[in-house]
Order: C-alpha cells, then sequence, then structure tokens
C-alpha cells in the first residue's frame, strides 16, 4: 500500500551536507569496523553497505559504540534487496526492521528503495522518519528512461532526501539528470547521478547542479556502482568541494578514454594556478552526443584524442592553418560568443622536447605512421626545415602523407639502410598487451635519438632497445605533457606550471605500472 500523495516538507531541506559520501563495503562485521574507522579519519560521511553482511544485526553493537563515541560522523544505513540491485536477499519486513534497528544504533539516516516504500505502509514509512532522516532511493541500472515520470512517483512519500540513479549509457543522458537537479533542487534535497563509465559528468558537476553530495569507493575494487570512483579521486583529481556555478568545465574526449593522465595533468595545473576549473574525460558514443554536451554544460575547453581528432574539424567554427594542414585537432577553446575554434598541440608536444636537445634544421627524422599523431610530427618538423622521412605500415596512407607534407617516404627496406638524428614512433605498437611489440627490429635502431610517443608504459619494447643500444631516448611522457602546457596555455592565456604537471604524470605512471605489477 502506497502512502497518501502529499506535499513533502523534508526536515533536512537546507542541511549542509559534506559534498561526499563514502561508501563502506566488507564481508563481516569485525571487517566493516575496521573499514569504517579507517575511512571516517578522512570522511564524516559515510554510506554502510549492510546488505553486503550475511548477518547484518550483528555489526550493530559495535557500531553503535563507534558512532557514540564519534559524534562527528553521519552514517547512511542501507540495506539494498537483491531485487532492487543489491544483496539483502531478506523480505521487505525484515529490511524494514533492520532499518529500524540501524537508527537505533547510531545510523542518522536511513536509505530506502522507492520499491520498498511502496510496499510499506503509511506508518511504518512515519516510524522511519521518525527514527531517522530517509534518503528514498532509485536506481536504474538499465538506462536512463523517463526521469520525470520516476521524479512525480517519488513524490507520493514524504521522504528528507531524494536520490535518483540512472546509468548512462550516452553523454547526453548526464545531462538529462542535471536537468532534473536544476529543476528542483532549489525546493527538495536531492542526490541525482550516472552511473556507468560515462557518468563521470554528473558524479563531478552533480554538485554544482543541485546534488547535495555525491558518492564515492572507499578505495579502488571496492566500488558498489559501475563507474563510481574514489572519494580520494574526487577530492584530490577533481577538487569536487571547490566545484560550484562558477566554475569552468574542460574535457578530454575520446574511445577509450578511461586510461588518459589529462584528467590528472590538467586538475594538477589548475589547482597549482589556482584557476576555477575542473578537467573530466568524456567517452562519446558517437560525435553528436559530444557537441550536446560541449554546448548544454557547457565545456569552455576540450582535449580531443583518438577516434575524434579528424572527425571534430567539420563541427568547429574555425581552426588555424596548421591544423588545417595536418587534418586534425586536438584542442578547442569556446570563445566568449560560444563558437569554438580549432588547433593542434600535439606539434607543440614533438617540438618542443626536440628542440632542447638538437637543431631542427636540417635534421634527418624518420616519423613512424601515418595518423593524427604522425601527421603533427611531420608537418611541424617541416615547417621547422627538417629532413623529415615518412614510414608506414600502410604504403600508401605513409606515401599520401609525405606528399602532402612535402616529405619522404621511405620503405623498410630503405630504413635498415639509413642512419636518422631522430626516429618518433607515432604508431600505437608498444602500447601495454600480454605481448610486448615494437614498430622496427634491432638493426633498424639506427639513429641518435628515440622519441617514443607512448606513454603507458613509459618503457616499451621499443625504448628499451634503443637503451640498450645507448640511444638517447626521449619517453612519452615529454610528448604529453608539453602537448597539454600549450593547450593550457591556450585556454587560460597563463604560462602553464610545467614542473608540476610533469611530476603528477609521472607519479600516476608509476602508480599504475605498480598496480600492473600486483604492488
Amino acid at each position: 500500500m502506497k502512502a497518501a500523495s502529499v506535499i513533502p516538507a523534508p526536515r533536512f531541506l537546507r542541511m549542509q551536507f559534506p559534498r561526499v559520501c563514502t561508501v563502506v563495503i566488507a564481508q563481516n562485521p569485525a571487517d566493516l569496523l575496521e573499514k569504517v574507522e579507517q575511512v571516517c579519519r578522512d570522511n564524516s560521511f559515510i554510506e554502510v553497505r549492510l546488505d553486503y553482511l550475511s548477518k547484518p544485526a550483528l555489526a550493530f553493537p559495535r557500531l553503535k559504540q563507534f558512532f557514540a563515541s564519534h559524534r562527528d560522523i553521519t552514517a547512511i544505513a542501507t540495506c539494498r534487496r537483491a531485487v532492487n540491485g543489491g544483496h539483502f536477499r531478506g523480505s521487505v519486513a525484515s529490511q524494514y526492521e533492520l532499518l529500524i534497528k540501524a537508527a537505533q544504533n547510531g545510523f542518522r539516516l536511513l536509505d530506502v528503495e522507492l520499491e520498498t516504500a511502496a510496499q510499506l505502509k503509511p506508518h511504518e514509512f512515519e516510524k522511519l522518519r521518525n527514527v531517522a532522516a530517509v534518503v528514498l532511493s532509485f536506481h536504474d541500472f538499465k538506462g536512463t528512461k523517463k526521469l520525470g515520470e520516476t521524479w512525480q512517483r517519488m513524490q507520493e512519500f514524504p521522504a528528507d532526501i531524494f536520490k535518483a540513479v540512472s546509468t548512462a549509457r550516452t553523454l547526453s543522458d548526464n545531462l538529462a539528470m542535471l536537468r532534473l537537479l536544476q529543476a528542483h533542487s532549489d525546493h527538495y534535497t536531492m542526490v541525482g547521478l550516472c552511473m556507468g563509465e560515462l557518468g563521470i559528468i554528473s558524479r563531478v558537476l552533480g554538485v554544482r547542479a543541485g546534488s547535495a553530495f555525491t558518492f564515492a569507493a572507499a578505495r579502488e575494487g571496492e566500488e558498489t556502482a559501475p563507474g563510481q570512483i574514489t572519494s580520494k579521486a574526487l577530492r584530490e583529481t577533481y577538487r569536487i568541494d571547490r566545484v560550484d556555478a562558477a566554475t569552468k568545465v574542460y574535457a578530454v574526449a575520446g574511445d577509450p578514454i578511461s586510461h588518459s593522465l589529462s584528467p590528472v595533468m590538467m586538475n594538477t595545473a589548475f589547482r597549482r594556478e589556482n584557476i576555477n576549473a575542473v578537467y573530466i574525460a568524456l567517452q562519446p558514443r558517437e560525435i553528436n552526443d559530444l557537441l550536446s554536451c560541449m554546448q548544454e554544460i557547457p565545456i569552455h575547453g576540450l582535449s580531443v584524442t583518438m577516434p575524434l581528432k579528424q572527425e571534430i574539424i567539420k563541427h568547429l567554427d574555425r581552426t588555424d592553418a596548421l591544423t588545417q594542414k595536418i587534418g586534425a585537432c586536438n584542442t578547442v577553446i569556446r570563445s566568449a560568443d560560444g563558437k569554438f575554434y580549432g588547433f593542434n598541440t600535439d606539434v607543440a608536444g614533438v617540438i618542443r622536447p626536440l628542440e632542447e636537445r638538437i637543431n631542427l634544421r636540417g635534421a634527418r627524422i624518420l616519423v613512424l605512421g601515418a595518423g593524427g599523431a604522425a601527421r603533427a610530427a611531420v608537418f611541424g618538423l617541416k615547417e621547422r626545415g627538417s629532413d623529415v622521412y615518412v614510414v608506414n605500415r600502410m604504403p600508401q596512407r605513409g606515401q599520401k602523407l609525405a606528399r602532402e607534407a612535402d616529405a619522404k617516404y621511405l620503405s623498410r627496406q630503405q630504413v635498415i639502410k639509413s642512419d636518422f638524428d631522430v626516429i618518433i614512433n607515432a604508431t600505437p605498437v608498444g602500447m601495454k598487451s600480454s605481448k610486448p611489440q615494437a614498430p622496427l627490429e634491432e638493426n633498424e635502431l639506427r639513429t641518435k635519438y628515440l622519441f617514443e610517443m607512448i606513454y603507458s608504459p613509459l618503457e616499451t619494447k621499443l625504448v628499451k632497445m634503443a637503451r640498450a643500444k645507448n640511444i638517447h631516448v626521449i619517453t612519452g611522457d615529454a610528448m604529453f605533457v608539453h602537448q597539454g602546457v600549450r593547450q593550457f596555455e591556450i585556454w587560460t592565456g597563463k604560462p602553464a606550471p610545467f614542473e608540476d604537471m610533469h611530476r603528477s604524470v609521472l607519479f600516476a605512471i608509476a602508480q599504475r605500472d605498480a598496480q600492473g605489477n600486483g604492488k
């Protein structure tokens, strides 16, 4: 039986919550308490997922003691039923009794699924509200549909906080969630976000649109929803505690994008220069999905990576001459009048590290590849007066690039017989895989310098081969950071904090490599 339709008067309407609620999970009561104690050292707002325990009630005595001695901690008790995406296999009645006991043992908020609320009697729902604040929650694990209808259903219950969670199948699904928050959060205490790898927009920007807080994992590997990120990442990388209506949004777009270190690097730069901005990663399913986000959010600056560098050009209002020549754009800026302008900073990523080491005029440089990164290298080096050569796995593409840039095309047989000042790997061969690969054989590495564009891993097979031959190596972090530095300069008009950006990238790569090695 549903509760009577009323106009809710939430008691927590203007309550100020911390921006991040950290979720704590464990398999048994002892581990749960230990994790709660650890998490609460850095987080005063937590959600305890009781449904992960086989016997949740056994955890209450020790939790009650902990909450009694830590009055600053605010905890949500969640015991989500399996039919609603949780792990609790008991009845609605047993779930209800557990939530009542949770409130009696120190939990200040109780999460009640919309489906459970619909099966409770009005006086039972009111009893929950009498013992704690009620978070009425709805989860759609399949998509983002009919949010308006769902919101109307939730209004049948006088909850204290309304929590709507959907799954982002497109970037635009996030926009629908943000619009819901903007439409109703002035009158209700709301939480809204999208799950899934495409839901990062709502997790970071939801608080700007009106979400009272968002949810985060305590640590990597303990995510309780698809796409959930850690509280440390939300606070340190995305600076969520500082995101407000004036915060400018920047992003990197590509597919795949989860491996990108651009958010770490760019958010470090914004923090170092005290710029009110946040940088997020976007994985659009198609170009129009990305364009919608760029307009509506709005996005003030965009880094573009594979496979969008060429496709994005026709959707821009203008690009500079070099970008037109290259035929690939990796940097977009939004002007004051809302128009989008394109640039290619991959050129700076190639030129700047090399100019620190050699005179490019007349230098013999071999570029491996014919994609967007290779095109930036070839055209940029030709502008500096280098003697540029191209080799590619597909000869026709390589020959075409060489003709367009007035460079020279070489076959693999010619490469073996030639000496170079620099060899640049602008192919993806060597990226992390089960079997390390290299685009050249050892006897083809006849050069003074090897410039490896790949930065994950830093020590590719090609790099190791070069070091074994005492060839000077420029690793992929150099190009990555230098192109990012140029992007920062274009977007902000300020000098970029190169050292800070470089350190953040090297640290992130080291962490990733350590995790990959099981350390």
